[in-house]
């Protein structure tokens, strides 16, 4: 068995054992960690294997929480309904969005993303018949695993959840970029022009991965909602996108496994630092600016240069 695989399936057996090893408080951040991570995973799918960098991306996490919301309180329906809901409506939104964004590149993309994402925030604040403004959507039910299935209200079933969920995310991505599809979008971040001068539309793969990403955000989006109990314009502000950013920067960007370990990192950072310190936020950006200094690669892409000098 080679290393890469021996680490994932120990990866995968520490994930099914923590849970019995953990109190409730702590299975409740690994929660947590794990759905921030699957937001970090779709941001990479455009940063780091497209090359394109989205200032915008926590607006599909936010309409993931809402659709997944939505359907939980009026309906009742189990949770993967409601994951499905979330995930299809950000990917329906996205559609749009990235097929205005996509005919810029470089700032000027961001830029757009920033844009559009602000707009679908103010939407969300002031449609307060529909999203309960500033206040949100409280009281989002743990429903169902399906109808007339078990409750995943209890905090093991709903890990439980959520880690399929990353594991099936994180499979399908890299059977994504491995394919030929993905290949022409490494291609695309690379040389743009080139690829464009071999005959081929960059914009068509860019859109698609866009989409891809933003139903992979909004999936994330639509876990959080249930599992913190509401949903609100917050979680689709431009501060959230930052944070995403970071997170993939940290973990490594362009290895999609890189930024679920970056969000986990930066999550936890955040976690231990307001623990003794109202200034936290202070030390934490010191934490990461030294980190983006001393580990360009992120964790991920410094552990394989070690590797590699050995």
């Amino acid at each position: 068995m080679n290393g890469p695989r021996a680490l994932a399936l120990a990866a995968l057996a520490a994930l099914a054992a923590l849970p019995w090893v953990l109190a409730r408080h702590q299975l409740s951040i690994l929660t947590d960690l794990l759905i921030f991570g699957l937001f970090a995973l779709s941001l990479d799918l455009i940063m780091g294997y497209t090359g394109m960098v989205s200032f915008g991306h926590a607006a599909y996490f936010g309409l993931g929480a809402y659709g997944s919301a939505l359907v939980l309180v009026h309906s009742g329906q189990p949770v993967p309904v409601a994951l499905l809901a979330g995930a299809l409506l950000a990917g329906v939104v996205a559609l749009p969005v990235g097929w205005f964004s996509t005919r810029a590149t470089g700032i000027y993309f961001a830029m757009l993303t920033l844009a559009f994402a602000q707009l679908l925030y103010t939407v969300a604040y002031k449609w307060r018949d529909l999203t309960g403004g500033s206040d949100g959507l409280a009281g989002v039910p743990k429903t169902t695993l399906f109808w007339g299935g078990p409750s995943l209200a209890t905090p093991h079933a709903y890990y439980f959840l959520v880690t399929a969920c990353v594991v099936l995310a994180l499979l399908l991505c890299r059977a994504l970029v491995r394919s030929p599809f993905g290949r022409a979008l490494q291609a695309i971040r690379e040389n743009e022009r080139r690829f464009v001068a071999l005959g081929r539309a960059a914009r068509p793969f860019k859109l698609v991965v866009f989409v891809i990403a933003a139903a992979l955000a909004g999936l994330a989006g639509a876990l959080f909602a249930p599992f913190r109990g509401f949903a609100s314009p917050e979680v689709m502000f431009w501060v959230l996108s930052g944070q995403g950013l970071m997170m993939v920067l940290t973990g490594g960007i362009g290895t999609l496994i890189g930024p679920i370990l970056g969000a986990m990192v930066f999550i936890l950072i955040q976690e231990v630092l307001s623990s003794y310190t109202e200034h936290w936020m202070i030390f934490s950006g010191a934490v990461f600016v030294l980190m983006v200094i001393f580990l360009p690669g992120g964790l991920v892409g410094t552990a394989r240069r070690l590797v590699t000098r050995a």
